[in-house]
């Protein structure tokens, strides 16, 4: 390597040479100076150049910023440095010659992404399809069972025995409902065992039992439904013994109960349990089709206190009644209409907007008089437009109101009459004295139904019963409307984690006498789990390399299969909706194929696309290759992702049993001190091999095992395991070939490595893997991955960690690894099936940088220029006046010529210099890419004073209390309900910090993060540049080194900080995403399930709804009385945190 003349003009740049030794790394007291411990270089002395012009630097007398030439000279030293000690010790070229030599032991297989893709769409296929038949049979088997059932008016408790899921749960809580009213049902007491399968403790003998808190176990509507469900255990029972693979098979019944197999205890939360099967996705799914609905709610100044919180809460109840296949707006009316929140039109009921509504609806506030003409009238308008996309199938208005006597009919006339073809519900809100007789009439005319939610209590009863009336067509359409549909993803109650359920309606099929009219009920809907861990399992694993993977969507885009798809935490009450172009980089090609799954066709397309890095700090472009086929009999679509690289990979032959012998002895750790550490990447390997998350424990359960058991043992992975070993011995070979006969510290190396497809890293010297902190698991490490989409040499800095760096730097273990791809070339096959590389010392390198990009032609110490001689800095004598950086293509500073700047390597360069990144940025040499993580958690808002936060109930005032007449008031009565219901369900109203507490699931919540990213733009050249900061403008030289990831940057250090006016920024940031308001003007191409059932000509609308309201007595308002004479004390009131809850 030349390191020319220092000379008072440029230099002429030598030819390329190999790299520099290094000597040998001594103890480091303290940090190199020029005339003390400085390098010994290999020197090479040039001819100089004819003096050119200067160019002078503001503030330096004796020298001038160096000439462009000068640095482009600069940056071949660099490149050919890096070059030569990536040559002699990364082993790229040895390391394709012994694959080459070792030709014999392992065979070069294709990857067919047609055919594969379709193997795995049948596998899935077929899986699914056990689960519909089991399906079938307990739907079929339930209707029978109901059908035959005898109803009994005078059941008791005791007569019905059964498994109470939340038996246990209750027994120790001395608040509940059964501990303090006495259950008299004869509740089993079941022994459990641990089943890894469920990931907890189940009973295969029995079913067990849910009824909501809100239920009373007594009714006789319960005990009978609990009476003919019992003969659903042996159907579950015989289900899982023709298919042991079955999980969860759980019936929903509409009457709230939940019937489920095998038998476990409830996962009760320690505060109130408002589990209720009929709110869960697959339920809402499966009980009706999709929905367009408009909730309109009444403001007018009739409408305030109480009621108005009522309202508010009943409709983000009602909004939990949606799932992602419905479309909703909300509105509030007096003498005028307006949408409550931004939207203007129909949106997708996804969680992101069903969020902004319920913010919105907080903000409602009463004032005017009532006007149902101009909220029906808006709500009409809204199902009648057909620009936008919606579910085109059920519509339905929902109105709550405190009463009226307008019965609007010329509005139904005009929008609605005579078909009917939207159905309108209404909700008597509140205790009051008005006539309900209009919002009856309202109902029963327009194929709805009436309900009352007199207090807190009825919310949520009354806000999903109407799915029974949507229900009404399918029940009347048959075996028509028995088709089985798949959920989107979502978290199960019981822990099993991520799953999706197959759901199917369950008809009641009786009369009520000869002749009568079909029932027209839906008894509940029947599902079965599939764990997406079981779906994995079908998709090939290892074979596709580090960067290829199979995927799956849905009819809404939403990622049923994905690597990205990593919520870090889940909320079971909501389902995860991870869109395909939120879980990679959206592009028009993504788009497109997108597209072409939802609409259920197969296809190929070879894109170039961006890829966002494993540890999502770097973005590279990258060729893939997508493929794609409909999963047939389900709404699913299966996609099959490829690099080119990829489309080989090796499969091991080892039939020689002394040769597996002889290379499973370098797993041994008595052969790592003389062959390197090697960490194995933790595959299951073999059925009887115990996990762990310690490598090194790990490997000594894996040897073990070996000792066992032979690599062709029918337990075991016999590819996984013929890879590994083979990778065993080559990596081995590659350390006797060259490692070992070289000396690192002359070269200023902390370690060289090499990491494989088979899932070897060997990192030699031994002692160089106590600071190894790169994942086992090649295939899940970002040096790995990011190496074999990017030629050349990929530099990675250590992530910035201030508390360790200072630590790392006194003992001289701070490295920078710099990988790059192995590619061999087979019969004209390609592939890349390991990746080599070095980890360079930082100080070391940092000195050596200096060096490399200075002018000193000799190992003498550099002389500085006279008071009266002019010449060029350099990066290494005038360090004090001028910057000279490597940064990396994410924007990471990786080596400084500023000594202060070392413990700041890893770090984002806009914190070390955000003027000069800014430079940077703004003349292209980096690009910015913006993304969201929705599947971020974040930690619970501080609560906010308590003083501040809003009144959770309504107060009445002392006039109220010296007001004889306000005691026989419905506000009274709406007071003393608001008290009972409070002692249960006060957090409905305000969140509970102490739940929060509690709990730790409630520490962190579902948020969303925004990541910037920064990659190489499109400048590719030598560029000179000033930024013009008046009296303090800084010139500055970026060049990018050839074969590399790096950007070499020589700046004037800045004089003053007027510059300081922006910053760039990289951390992931809290956000709100993007804008909700701006994204449904633009909504993401989706299709709602094929099947829609929103009339029958036979459908019964007489049953419509009644008053039901429940007058006070007169012990109760005595007993009201006395409890607030006698000074009640009042329930203290929680803090709401800043962020505000779901419910107001």
């Amino acid at each position: 390597m030349a390191v020319p003349a220092r000379t008072c003009g440029a230099s002429r740049p030598g030819p390329a040479r190999t790299a520099l030794p290094w000597p040998r790394r001594g103890p480091r007291p303290g940090v190199r100076s020029p005339a003390s411990g400085s390098p010994r270089l290999l020197l090479l002395f040039l001819p100089p150049l004819l003096l050119l012009p200067l160019l002078a630097a503001p503030g330096a007398s004796a020298y001038s910023f160096p000439q462009q030439h000068t640095m482009q000279h600069w940056a071949r030293r660099l490149e050919q440095e890096i070059d030569g000690v990536m040559r002699i010790f990364g082993g790229v070229q040895q390391l394709q010659e012994i694959y080459k030599d070792n030709r014999n032991l392992f065979e070069v297989q294709e990857n067919e992404p047609q055919k594969l893709v379709e193997k795995v769409a049948g596998d899935i296929e077929s899986l699914l399809d056990r689960k519909v038949q089991a399906l079938k049979r307990l739907a079929d088997a339930a209707e029978n069972f109901q059908k035959a059932h005898r109803w009994q008016d005078n059941i008791k408790e005791e007569d019905i025995v059964y498994y109470d899921a939340k038996a246990d749960a209750e027994l120790d809580d001395p608040e509940s409902e059964d501990v303090e009213r006495g259950s008299k049902a004869s509740t089993l007491r079941l022994d459990f065992i641990e089943d890894a399968n469920f990931k907890n403790k189940v009973n295969y003998s029995y079913t067990a039992v849910q009824i909501p808190t809100d239920i009373y176990k007594g009714s006789t509507i319960i005990l009978n439904e609990l009476n003919w469900t019992e003969a659903l255990e042996n159907v579950f029972t015989e289900n899982r013994r023709q298919d042991p693979t079955l999980l969860w098979q759980v019936f929903g019944s509409a009457t709230g109960v939940t019937r489920y197999y095998p038998a476990t205890p409830w996962r009760a939360p320690k505060k109130i349990d408002l589990y209720d099967v009929r709110r869960r996705p697959w339920y809402i799914q499966g009980a009706s089709s999709p929905k367009d609905m408009v909730i309109i709610v009444d403001v007018s100044g009739s409408v305030s206190g109480l009621t108005l919180k009522l309202m508010k809460t009943s409709v983000c109840e009602m909004l939990d009644t949606l799932s992602d296949d419905d479309y909703v707006n909300v509105a509030s009316f007096n003498e005028k209409a307006q949408p409550v929140s931004c939207f203007t039109h129909l949106v997708q009921a996804n969680v992101r907007n069903k969020k902004v509504f319920k913010e919105a609806v907080q903000g409602m506030v009463a004032k005017g008089t009532t006007g149902y003409k101009a909220g029906f009238e808006y709500a009409f308008d809204q199902l009648q437009n057909s620009n936008i996309t919606r579910a085109n199938c059920n519509k339905m208005i929902m109105m709550f109101t405190d009463g009226g006597e307008d019965r609007v009919q010329d509005v139904f006339e005009k929008y609605n009459w005579p078909n009917r073809t939207v159905r309108v519900f209404t909700f008597s809100v509140g205790q009051h004295n008005y006539d309900v007789t209009p919002l009856q009439w309202m109902a029963c005319a327009n194929k709805g139904y009436y309900f009352e939610i007199p207090s807190i209590g009825a919310i949520r009863i009354n806000t999903q019963e109407y799915l029974d009336v949507l229900g009404r067509p399918m029940v009347l359409a048959g075996k028509e409307a028995k088709q089985v549909q798949w959920t989107n993803v979502y978290e199960d109650a019981l822990g099993l984690g991520l799953v999706v359920t197959g759901t199917l309606p369950v008809f009641n099929l009786t009369q009520d006498g000869p002749g009568e009219k079909k029932n027209q009920l839906i008894l509940g809907v029947m599902g079965i789990d599939v764990a997406l861990n079981d779906i994995k399992r079908l998709t090939p694993n290892y074979t596709l390399g580090a960067n290829g993977y199979v995927f799956a969507i849905d009819l809404n885009g939403y990622v049923l299969l994905h690597p990205n798809l990593k919520p870090q935490t889940t909320n079971f009450r909501e389902p995860v909706t991870l869109d395909f172009l939120d879980a990679e980089l959206e592009d028009e090609n993504k788009e497109e194929i997108r597209r072409s799954m939802i609409d259920g066709h197969k296809g190929h397309k070879q894109i170039r696309t961006l890829v966002k890095s494993l540890d999502e700090r770097y973005i590279d472009e990258a060729m893939r290759n997508y493929t794609w086929v409909p999963i047939r009999s389900t709404n699913y679509s299966l996609g099959l992702v490829l690099p080119p690289y990829s489309t080989f990979y090796l499969q091991a032959n080892l039939s020689d049993q002394i040769l597996q012998v002889k290379y499973f002895e370098f797993l041994l750790p008595s052969s790592f001190e003389s062959e390197g550490h090697v960490f194995i990447a933790p595959r299951e390997y073999c059925k009887d091999l115990n996990a762990s998350d310690n490598n090194t424990e790990f490997l000594k359960n894996f040897i073990e095992l070996m000792e066992k058991v032979t690599p062709d043992s029918k337990q075991c992975n016999n590819f996984l395991l013929h890879n590994l070993i083979l990778d065993t011995g080559i990596t081995q070979q590659l350390v006797e070939r060259v490692w070992r006969d070289q000396d690192l510290n002359t070269y200023s190396l902390l370690a060289v490595f090499a990491a494989t497809d088979g899932g070897i890293t060997r990192v030699f010297p031994n002692k160089a893997a106590e600071d190894w902190t790169e994942n086992p698991e090649p295939f899940n490490a970002s040096f790995y991955r990011r190496s074999l989409d990017n030629r050349g040499y990929v530099f990675k800095p250590p992530p910035q960690d201030a508390l360790l760096r200072p630590l790392e730097l006194e003992n001289d273990t701070v490295g920078i690894l710099v990988s790059t791809a192995v590619e061999l070339s087979l019969g004209g096959r390609t592939l890349r099936p390991a990746v080599v590389g070095v980890k360079l010392d930082l100080e070391a390198w940092a000195e050596k940088f200096k060096v490399l990009a200075s002018n000193r032609t000799h190992q003498d110490q550099p002389q500085k220029c006279g008071p009266n001689s002019h010449c060029e800095m350099d990066c290494e004598v005038n360090n004090e006046d001028l910057l000279c950086v490597l940064i990396d293509d994410g924007g990471f500073l990786v080596l400084s010529n500023q000594n202060h700047q070392w413990d700041q390597v890893g770090r984002f360069f806009s914190e070390v210099d955000a003027n000069l990144m800014l430079a940077l940025y703004n003349n292209s040499f980096y690009t910015r890419k913006e993304s969201y993580d929705y599947q971020a958690a974040c930690a619970p808002q501080p609560p906010g004073n308590l003083g501040a936060a809003p009144r959770g109930i309504f107060v009445p005032t002392i006039a109220d209390f010296l007001n004889l007449a306000w005691w026989t008031s419905a506000a009274a009565w709406s007071l003393f309900q608001q008290l009972l219901y409070g002692l249960i369900y006060h957090s409905w109203f305000q969140a509970d910090p102490a739940e929060a507490e509690g709990n730790p699931e409630a520490r962190e919540s579902s948020c969303v993060m925004k990541q910037t990213q920064y990659y190489f733009g499109a400048v590719n050249a030598s560029y000179n540049a000033i930024i013009d900061c008046g009296n303090c403008s800084r010139l500055f030289h970026a060049q990018r080194l050839t074969n590399t990831n790096l950007l070499f940057v020589v700046a004037e250090k800045p004089l003053c900080s007027q510059c300081e006016a922006g910053r760039l920024l990289q951390k992931e940031t809290h956000s709100d995403g993007p804008e909700q308001c701006e994204l449904v003007q633009r909504p993401r191409y989706r299709r709602g399930p094929h099947i829609c059932f929103d009339y029958n000509a036979t459908e019964d609308t007489s049953d419509c709804g009644r008053g039901a309201s429940f007058p006070p007595s007169l012990g109760v308002l005595v007993s009201l009385q006395l409890l607030l004479l006698l000074g009640l004390p009042p329930r203290p009131q929680p803090q709401v945190h800043a962020h505000a809850s779901h419910r107001p």
